[in-house]
């Protein structure tokens, strides 16, 4: 389902480069070849964090149970559906976010934080957030 998300993001490049802003992906795990297939869905970079410092003092997880739930079952569905069939390889239990970060003070402009697995973002949503974004600000 990540994969399905990234390839939605990607599709927004054009956009975002329009606009000035950088697509980026953080990963928390890199076993066998995962981060070179991921970039056949991914036209940003990305960047790997062992550590999961990006990830914040609390990573937010979903329990082997979340694989009960019918959402989870339904994104699935729908991701490979639209073509999209991931691994199961590494930890899958960490749930992900998507900021979309404006310059200097501008600060975060959109947040959204997985509920459960396969909680895509809107686009609709990121379009608005990016074009919020101020990219004329002066760096000090």
């Amino acid at each position: 389902m990540c994969r399905e998300e990234a390839s939605d993001l990607s599709s927004l490049k054009p956009l975002l480069d329009e606009r000035g802003v950088a697509l980026f992906a953080v990963v928390k795990e890199n076993i066998a070849s995962e981060i070179h297939d991921f970039r056949a869905y991914f036209n940003g970079e990305i960047f790997l964090d062992q550590q999961r410092a990006f990830y914040g003092p609390l990573e937010r997880w979903m329990g082997f149970s979340g694989i009960l739930r019918a959402g989870v079952w339904m994104s699935g569905w729908r991701a490979y559906q639209s073509g999209f069939w991931g691994n199961v390889r590494g930890e899958g239990f960490v749930l992900g976010a998507l900021y979309v970060i404006g310059p200097g003070q501008q600060g975060v402009q959109l947040e959204h934080r997985e509920m459960e697995f396969g909680d895509k973002v809107k686009k609709t949503d990121v379009i608005q957030a990016v074009e919020q974004i101020n990219t004329d600000i002066k760096k000090a």
